[in-house]
């Protein structure tokens, strides 16, 4: 049964080595996933699950010690999923599960065994629900860590460019994760998404799978769009 989840944003730029000189802009994104990765801690959960937006190729599951690497983004540094209890591995990991991993080692996250799944974006509603509802089944006590982006359509210099209805959109997901809102995140239009390029659709409905009927809360801890881009953190309890 799920009893917590925590929703993060995925842009390598979390990641201070990446970001750079821009480190700064998000240090108020990092500092709210790391009270969110709390909430997950505090649950006192017999397993977490990672899930994140992947490419055919790197969807997983990874199990605990798999590895991953910043290497393509021009910076010599590799990560882990999970700080023990398992061997690492070449590679292997997602972008999206990539940054989770630093996330997770920056809060010295041990509080129980984990596994990482990358959804891709194809991936239907449907199926998204069913897959969270097998996720929330494994355990008694099932925490998420859910990462991905809103739309890349806020402005005009977004990867996506300018597109009117991605403010909208943006708004709609903010809400419904703020007040963990099940039925919302399951009806989310797949097809908006993917025009307004937002990565997390499917890992929210991943998300909406595995909280049906677990009754939680929702807290929206960061709400911003640094480049164009919408990022939220959101916690679940």
């Amino acid at each position: 049964m799920l009893v917590a989840a925590a929703v993060c944003p995925c842009p390598p730029l979390l990641v201070p080595e990446v970001a750079a000189g821009a480190a700064p802009e998000l240090d108020a994104a990092r500092a709210a996933c790391t009270d969110a990765i709390g909430v997950l801690a505090a649950s006192r959960p017999d397993r977490l699950v990672v899930v994140g937006p992947a490419e055919q190729s790197g969807r997983g599951p990874h199990p605990q010690g798999t590895g991953g690497s910043f290497r393509g983004f021009g910076v010599d540094l590799d990560v882990r999923l999970g700080r023990s209890g398992g061997a690492a591995t070449e590679g292997g990991l997602p972008t999206s599960l990539a940054v989770a991993a630093w996330l997770l080692d920056r809060t010295e996250w041990a509080a129980a065994p984990l596994e990482g799944l990358g959804v891709g974006e194809p991936l239907a509603a449907e199926r998204c629900i069913q897959v969270g509802g097998e996720i929330a089944a494994r355990a008694d006590r099932v925490a998420l860590l859910v990462m991905g982006d809103a739309s890349a359509c806020r402005t005009l210099k977004a990867p996506g460019y300018l597109d009117e209805r991605a403010a909208g959109f943006d708004a709609d997901i903010s809400r419904a994760l703020g007040a963990a809102d099940v039925a919302a995140l399951k009806e989310v239009d797949e097809e908006l998404a993917y025009e307004l390029k937002a990565a997390g659709r499917a890992p929210w409905q991943v998300l909406a799978g595995a909280a049906e009927g677990a009754g939680l809360s929702g807290e929206l801890l960061y709400e911003d769009a640094p480049y164009g881009v919408g990022y939220f953190v959101a916690a679940w309890s």
